[in-house]
């Protein structure tokens, strides 16, 4: 008797307006840095505010396997990690994650530092564009590091302790930005690198290190410098909540014409977003526990929005908003800068009514990297359009969430494929969806 796995699916029927509170907790973002952060450490330390995601889990089996250990606190949402007798892990254990997370990357600095050598796996994540990884082993190599391609991964040496470099980013990525911090912490000398990414959850990793005895500058014009100290202690830290989550419960709530309390939601890391907001026609209201986001009645306003990195208009943002866009009057005009097929998801929104159109130019108020590229990364949507229940397959983290927006703000019902992709970055979605009325179900399974 075999099963039929419905396991990954998830009945929508829409048409109904979320209701009610949630709460969100630490940032995808930050949580799984700083716990690779931990590593560095010569003593335990302490996070709070840990939402259980798959990406944390991930980080969590790679920690144990290499002889962190990793347990509760004494408050829900809170991991203490000690790192004093890390070891190598076995290659087969190391390589039974690959494909399951990006994570992974960000260890090789602190292994370097702890062993001497470190393995790093094929990597996963979402298939939203470029994000290559060679910049991170070129950077590595930068600090003294010793690489070799091998068939099941990349294997890396320290001969000698990694020294401090200077490194000017092309491009302000998030990724590389953390890599360069996690290893010129332990670093001999000074390490300066401009051009870098500033987003709250980089700052919130630098106060993190800087708990553990790093120094650590921020300059105004995107450079940050760092002197490498000897040895690191451990932290006592909560992170800061989840933005990014936050907003897409805020557009689930405009799109569905709902009205979401968000717990933990804060104004200062979201000002971007929360003006943009405002200007689509949604309503939201700030208090000390968090941000109230409705839809006041009437009709949405179509804008010309365009992503970048903080603290302009985030990329992740950017999806769920569109799903509410269709729902506005006018043309709205998007125009995705940071990853350049991240707007690939909106074929299935064109499936259920919207009328979204995909172009290879910048319709922006200025040129991007990916214009001369052939890249569908510029869109027009015209609403308001009515949307009607499908088949829908999640591509990826935040494309999935906004899909699972479309079908809950659509008419009928949706069979949404691939629902345990939205556990890397969501925590207890479902739970969350019951609390705030959506109708949605787990098909029967089916045996055979």
């Amino acid at each position: 008797m075999t099963v039929n796995g419905n396991d990954d699916v998830l009945l929508v029927h829409g048409g109904t307006p979320l209701e009610g509170e949630i709460r969100v907790r630490g940032a995808k973002n930050l949580v799984p840095k700083a716990m690779v952060a931990a590593l560095l450490g010569s003593a335990p330390s302490r996070l709070s505010n840990v939402p259980d995601i798959r990406d944390v889990r991930v980080v969590r089996g790679l920690l144990q396997l290499h002889g962190v250990t990793v347990r509760p606190g004494e408050e829900p949402g809170e991991l203490v990690l000690d790192p004093t007798r890390v070891e190598s892990a076995n290659v087969a254990d190391i390589d039974a994650h690959a494909g399951s997370s990006r994570i992974p990357i960000l260890f090789c600095g602190p292994l370097l530092h702890r062993l001497g050598h470190a393995f790093i796996p094929g990597l996963g994540g979402c298939d939203i564009g470029g994000r290559p990884i060679d910049f991170h082993f070129d950077v590595l190599r930068q600090f003294g590091a010793k690489i070799e391609k091998r068939a099941d991964g990349q294997y890396l040496e320290a001969p000698q302790r990694l020294r401090g470099t200077k490194i000017a980013l092309p491009y302000p990525s998030v990724g590389a930005t953390e890599q360069v911090l996690l290893t010129a912490v332990l670093a001999e000398g000074v390490t300066e690198l401009s051009n870098a990414a500033v987003e709250p959850e980089i700052e919130d990793l630098i106060c993190v290190l800087q708990k553990m005895g790093a120094i650590i500058a921020m300059d105004t014009d995107r450079t940050i410098r760092i002197t490498g100290v000897d040895s690191l202690g451990g932290y006592t830290h909560k992170a800061l909540p989840d933005r990014l989550e936050a907003a897409s419960w805020a557009s689930a709530a405009l799109a569905t014409e709902g009205n979401i309390y968000v717990h933990g939601a804060q104004q200062r890391s979201m000002m971007t977003f929360l003006n943009t907001y405002r200007k689509v026609g949604g309503a939201f209201e700030i208090d000390d526990k968090g941000i109230r986001f409705w839809h006041p009645g009437g009709q949405l306003k179509s804008i010309a929005l365009e992503t970048d990195v903080h603290p302009g208009f985030q990329t992740d943002w950017q999806q769920p908003l569109v799903v509410a866009l269709t729902q506005a009057t006018g043309l709205s005009i998007i125009h995705e800068t940071v990853y350049e097929s991240r707007l690939g998801f909106t074929s299935a929104l064109n499936q259920m009514g919207a009328h979204i159109q995909l172009y290879r130019e910048c319709l922006g108020g200025s040129h991007c990297r990916f214009g001369q590229r052939n890249f569908l990364h510029s869109a027009v949507v015209s609403g308001p359009t009515k949307l009607q229940g499908a088949d829908l397959v999640i591509p990826d983290l935040r494309g999935g969430f906004s899909y699972l927006i479309a079908a809950l703000a659509a008419q009928g019902t949706s069979r949404v494929h691939g629902i345990d992709l939205i556990n890397r970055g969501y925590e207890n979605f479902m739970e969350k969806l019951v609390e705030l009325g959506a109708k949605v179900e787990l098909p029967a399974r089916s045996l055979a």
